[in-house]
Parts: C-alpha cells; structure tokens; sequence
C-alpha cells in the first residue's frame, strides 16, 4: 500500500434523531487540494452520520491506501481502536450490554472498506477549533439543514 490517504470526518444531527449530515476531507500525498464529500438524510442519528463519514470517505479510495483518520466520534473511535467492533463480531453482534448493536448495516459496509485499507484511527476532540474538523462540522451541519434530504433506509428508531 503506497498511498498515504489524510481523512478528517464528522456527522452532525439536528435532534437525535432528527435530520443529518455527514462530511469528509480527503487529503492524499500527491495533491494540495482535499477533497470535500458530505451527504445526509432527512430522519438518522449522530451515531450513523459519524460512521457514513468514515464509510464514505474510505469508499472514495480507488486504491488500498494507508489511510489516518481523524474524528471526534469517539463511538468510531473506539469501536475500531478499542476492539469494540471485532468483539461485536465474536458475540454474533451483540454488545456489552446484551443487546443487538446498532447500526450494524453501517459496521458491515465499513468492515469491507477496513479489509481493503490499512487504518489508523484517531480521536480529535471537537469544537475546539481544528481547522478541519471545524471544516467537516459545518459541511455536515449544513446537510442536515437543507430541504429534501433522503431517507435514511437503514436508520431504525
């Protein structure tokens, strides 16, 4: 894997539930410009919009890349560093508490993006004035406020 992929993320939801809107940035090695994605729907959680940025952001690289993402998530974050998400897996998709995990539609997307790259994942405490985080919270808030979003098929209340 030769390509070094930077992936800054964020999800956003107006209420939770309520409207949501994800975003990415996508820093690759050879180029100076990121590229900017985001997306949302009209009734989901926080929770999937944090996983759609990553899913999405990954799905992006047409390479296997060696990708360091950057999230304030720290539900994803833990889910991937902390083994939370290979644990889920061993117990037939069942958490800590006994319960069917949620989101499970959005973990099995990213579990095939995560076969492909090799990830780092690493936690970035939000609001607190990173450039591109700032940058992903308002592209995700912005999403979540426009008119006519999709229906989030998978978001189940």
């Amino acid at each position: 894997m030769a390509n070094n992929v930077t992936i800054y993320t964020d999800g956003s939801c107006l209420g939770n539930p309520g409207p949501g809107g994800w975003a990415c940035r996508i820093f690759r090695e050879a180029s100076d410009n990121p590229l900017e994605l985001s997306g949302g729907f009209k009734l989901t959680t926080n929770n999937r919009m944090e996983i759609m940025s990553v899913l999405e952001a990954l799905k992006a690289l047409q390479e296997p890349s060696c990708v360091q993402i950057y999230s304030d998530s720290q539900y994803v974050c833990s889910a991937l560093e902390k083994g939370w998400l290979s644990n889920w897996i061993k117990k037939n998709w069942v958490n800590s508490s006994k319960q069917p995990v949620k989101n499970k539609d959005l973990w099995l997307l990213l579990l095939a993006e995560l076969r492909r790259h090799k990830v780092t994942m690493h936690w970035l405490r939000g609001h607190t004035g990173h450039p591109e985080n700032e940058r992903c919270d308002d592209l995700a808030r912005s999403i979540a406020e426009r008119p006519g979003l999709p229906t989030d098929t998978g978001y189940q209340p």
